[in-house]
């Protein structure tokens, strides 16, 4: 038991629990919060547009960028936040809990960060695995979330500012003091430094801190080094072991994401089948066509139709907002010669109807700038082959940059809007 307990007290030993430890991995879990922030804010508003909005359609695989960037970068989220609470734990149980209005500002903005981010990245881990064990709506819970994170964020960091500074470099004068390296400065426990890590801890708690940072002869089993380099290697280890669905050059270290490149029909992984739209009737109905809208200029086309045609080939990614892509080489006709048709005008949406029976992305709409985009198709074919159904049989959408829940499937009908 002894022994035990002396190996406990030695895996759990302070030298990690600095305030230079802890504004080193703090920063980091910023940076990877600020990605998450903008690049989620940029797939909100893809999807749910101001009136005044216009986006980029090139590169065409931006969305595949931004949104790979805002999943990995939340996964990474889990191992720097469990670094950051172990380089900080004492001061969840320092006595007394509140010392005045600026420490209760600064208590409470950590524990709603702790709090808020331990959800928001839990929830949107378990959405790329479109799996939803909670009663609420999951966009709106995440979209509203990410402010409370952010603004917790920034109340933390200026309630803690001056202690940031001080210790934001190598050769800063907290960081030089805790080496020893001027006048007053020496092995810097937590005890020693109570500003910048947490005020000294009471009670029976309190005694566990002193009997764990009382350590032992023997050196402590988690030295800074090995603090950080574990942290580290855990972050490299789950963005490298996730990241594959999103960016090819790490498919084949793709052990955890739900999707897999190269899979499913035409190679191609499918999100939501046909069978979960209640399509699989009339999008293989035979008096099914397409119709295109602009006031009382209407036209229906039939699939046989929309293949007589010119034909265009374009390659683009399908890029979906739980995090996978895939690019495909799709073949259809140009939106812009269909909405040619009904006179469209080039500053005009579109609303975009599809066979589903019910669901969000039913209706959605798209901007002029990537109604007329050349690369934008009525898709017919995917990578050589007729679509299959779970692909949106009999057509689709397919545009540059946009979310793969914009880029309907089993069209049924095109809107010019005024």
């Amino acid at each position: 038991m002894r022994r035990l307990l002396a190996l406990t007290q030695q895996a759990l030993a302070a030298p990690p629990r600095n305030p230079r430890m802890a504004v080193v991995i703090g920063r980091l879990l910023a940076i990877a919060f600020l990605l998450c922030f903008g690049t989620g804010l940029y797939s909100h508003f893809l999807q749910e547009p101001e009136p005044w909005m216009r986006f980029s359609t090139v590169p065409a695989q931006l969305y595949q960028v931004t949104q790979g960037i805002h999943i990995t970068a939340g996964i990474a989220c889990f191992p720097l936040i469990l670094g950051k609470l172990y380089t900080i734990y004492p001061q969840l149980f320092q006595t007394p809990p509140v010392k005045g209005p600026l420490h209760l500002l600064e208590r409470a903005s950590i524990a709603l960060f702790v709090g808020a981010s331990l959800v928001q990245i839990t929830i949107g881990l378990l959405n790329t695995y479109q799996w939803y064990p909670w009663n609420f709506g999951f966009r709106q819970v995440h979209w509203a979330l990410s402010f409370v994170v952010i603004g917790s964020l920034a109340i933390h960091i200026a309630v803690k500012l001056p202690m940031i500074t001080r210790f934001w470099t190598r050769n800063s004068e907290g960081t030089r003091e805790l080496r020893g390296e001027t006048p007053g400065g020496g092995d810097a426990s937590v005890e020693e430094t109570p500003d910048a890590v947490g005020a000294p801890v009471g009670g029976v708690t309190g005694r566990l801190f002193r009997w764990i940072d009382g350590s032992p002869a023997a050196e402590p089993a988690v030295s800074r080094r090995g603090f950080v380099t574990a942290v580290g290697v855990s972050t490299a280890t789950v963005v490298a072991l996730t990241a594959g669905q999103s960016f090819a050059a790490l498919s084949p270290f793709n052990i955890f994401a739900p999707r897999v490149k190269g899979t499913g029909p035409a190679g191609l992984p499918v999100n939501r089948t046909a069978k979960a739209a209640q399509v699989l009737d009339t999008a293989v109905a035979p008096d099914w066509s397409l119709t295109i809208a602009n006031g009382s200029r209407t036209i229906s086309m039939s699939r046989s139709e929309l293949l007589a045609l010119p034909q265009t080939t374009v390659d683009l990614p399908i890029s979906c907002v739980e995090g996978w892509s895939q690019m495909a080489t799709w073949k259809g006709v140009r939106l812009r010669d269909l909405l040619d048709q009904v006179g469209a005008d080039t500053s005009q949406g579109l609303k975009l109807t599809s066979l589903e029976k019910k669901g969000g992305y039913r209706v959605t709409q798209m901007g002029p700038e990537y109604a007329f985009d050349a690369s934008t198709l009525v898709a017919l074919e995917v990578n050589g082959e007729t679509l299959d159904i779970d692909h949106g049989y009999p057509a689709r959408m397919i545009a540059p940059g946009r979310p793969g829940v914009l880029q309907t499937k089993w069209l049924s009908s095109l809107e010019v809007e005024a």
